[in-house]
């Protein structure tokens, strides 16, 4: 009986010795970002699964096929960003050097985090403006509408030009 119970309270004894602090959890699904034509640059359009982890300060984003290919990951922290691709690595002074060099337009990705959680970013000097009706915010010059929410879908845009749109279909209830 010892033996039994010995087994079953020091594997729970040791996982609780070594709790840390609970990371946010990962937000999944796919997204979608269109940025329309504007000057000599054509429209862009991309459409890839996503695995969101971290915040604002650190963290990473995968995007992949239907199949699950990995096309590129964003990795973020203190001071630097890295976007690895099928074509190797490259390093960036901030989140927004990442995205203007790779969609050729400045994307908020530092706020991506929160804003999926349907809540302003808290790190921004921009305060958030909410919209009518509790159907979302209005933060760093984009609007996010969150009228669809409830049912795991996300919008966001930026008024051009160009336009940018970013949308998301969140896997499981928000």
């Amino acid at each position: 009986m010892r033996r039994t119970l010995a087994c079953l309270v020091l594997p729970l004894a040791a996982g609780c010795a070594t709790l840390t602090e609970p990371q946010p959890t990962a937000l999944t699904g796919r997204l979608a970002l269109n940025v329309e034509a504007f000057a000599d640059r054509p429209a862009q359009a991309l459409s890839a699964g996503f695995d969101l982890r971290g915040d604002a300060q650190q963290g990473e984003l995968r995007l992949s096929t239907p199949i699950g290919t990995t096309l590129a990951a964003a990795y973020w922290g203190p001071g630097e960003a890295r976007l690895v691709t099928a074509q190797g690595e490259r390093r960036f002074a901030d989140l927004e050097a990442l995205s203007r060099d790779a969609f050729g337009e400045p994307l908020p990705l530092r706020a991506l985090p929160d804003w999926l959680r349907g809540r302003p970013w808290p790190g921004s000097t921009d305060a958030a403006r909410a919209l009518p009706a509790g159907q979302g915010f209005e933060q760093l010059g984009w609007t996010v509408d969150l009228a669809q929410y409830d049912r795991g879908r996300w919008l966001a845009w930026r008024a051009g030009p160009p336009t940018v749109r970013l949308r998301a279909q969140l896997d499981g209830a928000p």
